[in-house]
């Protein structure tokens, strides 16, 4: 009977996920030991290298898998305020005993190795949200219910952002996507993020006044067009002056409170500025590197950018750059679209879930690998700001590649338990 059961069990784990997982991984790996090749150690396995060691974290993550498959799933669900809590307490820890390194207090040093606790805030965060909103599964969607899931995503972008980490509490704002699933926010809300994002873009390229003045000019010919509809003419006006009070504290934002590293990365990237041996280094280092694979790539361990470390962070941050030069356009292809295949059998695995619960954070996960994917990528290529953040599962980092393997597998553990998941 046991053995029935547990065939049963193992029957129902989504096992393309799986190899889609380790696909990522092995990528990841042998991309490491092309970025940081060390010619007197050039065994996989040699522990003195990042290659070597990302093999013990792959083992090591292999191990956590299979350990989270093991588990009962209810644990997660029902822990999901503890570890919400305990991930709380190391992002407030980091702050007072985390090692600095570029600029963000963001690694707790044990040993040789270094957590990042914000790595875990994603997944916690996860596990709360979907804890908190399933409660709230068979009640009408409310704005307090809103406003409390809100919090929970906000409080660790908080901490984050005091390490600072700019582009890891960039991360939480993508789950966005599991309110508007869930009908916490509508497609007109999301249209409205993406008119201010706009508007945010438009602010920093044309002088605020003459943009003020053009949506004037186009409010005006609409006021003119509905002249009789009174209505109308009153949320046009509020538009204006809501439109104009924007653009001006995007004004104020860029030139005071943001950093003088993050205006020159966005500055390069609107093409206001051209620093390709300052700022602009790593951005344009990195398209050099890729455009140069071309096609089919020059080939495993034959890339010259990456072989004589012209693009920095080559093993994290930029870690495409090394698949783009040694693969060329079908590799980097091939690559994402496996990431493509992942996030849509995600998204499939979101929608057969029974529980409310499995479903959310199923939707969490997807949001969260999404964000990495395309973030990175794009600022590898130069169409997004460079803000430094892994490329899922495939740059080095133990923090990073364990994190995102708890937060897949315990999706994969309630999918495989979804007749019993509460």
């Amino acid at each position: 009977m046991n053995n029935v059961k547990q065939k049963s069990f193992f029957g129902r784990i989504d096992w393309l996920t799986i190899l889609l997982w380790l696909t990522l991984c092995l990528i990841g790996w042998f991309n490491i030991h092309a970025a940081v090749f060390d010619p007197e150690h050039p065994e996989l396995f040699n522990l003195q290298t990042n290659y070597g060691k990302q093999s013990i974290y792959i083992f090591s993550a292999i191990i956590i898998g299979i350990s989270i498959l093991i588990i009962d799933a209810k644990f997660f669900s029902s822990s999901a305020p503890v570890i919400y809590i305990i991930v709380t307490l190391l992002l407030i820890a980091v702050l007072v005993v985390g090692r600095n390194v570029g600029g963000n207090q963001a690694w707790i040093p044990l040993g040789s190795f270094r957590l990042q606790p914000s790595e875990f805030g994603k997944l916690a965060t996860c596990l709360l949200l979907a804890y908190y909103l399933s409660s709230q599964s068979n009640k009408a969607p409310t704005m307090k219910t809103l406003a409390i899931g809100a919090g929970i995503v906000l409080f660790p972008v908080l901490l984050v952002m005091l390490q600072p980490d700019t582009g890891s509490a960039l991360a939480f704002f993508s789950l966005i996507f599991v309110f508007y699933r869930e009908g916490y926010v509508n497609t007109g809300f999301l249209l409205f993020i993406g008119m201010c994002i706009l508007l945010f873009v438009l602010a920093l390229l044309v002088n605020q006044w003459i943009l003020i003045g053009s949506l004037l000019a186009i409010c005006g010919f609409f006021a003119f067009s509905l002249r009789k509809r009174r209505k109308y003419l009153i949320n046009i006006s509020i538009l204006f002056v809501v439109s104009t009070a924007y653009i001006l504290c995007v004004d104020f934002a860029y030139e005071h409170i943001l950093q003088q590293h993050q205006r020159n990365r966005i500055d390069i990237i609107l093409g206001k500025m051209d620093d390709p041996k300052g700022q602009g280094y790593n951005l344009n280092q990195s398209m050099i590197a890729i455009g140069s694979g071309q096609l089919l790539g020059k080939g495993y361990l034959q890339g010259t950018q990456t072989k004589y470390n012209f693009v920095p962070e080559q093993s994290t941050d930029f870690i495409f750059c090394t698949i783009g030069e040694e693969w060329g356009f079908v590799g980097s292809t091939i690559l994402i679209a496996v990431y493509m295949t992942l996030l849509v059998r995600i998204v499939n695995i979101a929608e057969r879930q029974r529980s409310a619960f499995a479903r959310i954070y199923a939707y969490g996960v997807a949001s969260i690998l999404f964000f990495h994917v395309f973030i990175n990528i794009g600022m590898t290529i130069g169409i997004v700001p460079v803000i430094g953040i892994p490329l899922p599962f495939i740059s080095y980092g133990g923090s990073s590649l364990w994190s995102f393997t708890i937060l897949l597998f315990i999706m994969l553990k309630f999918d495989a338990n979804r007749k019993g998941v509460a």
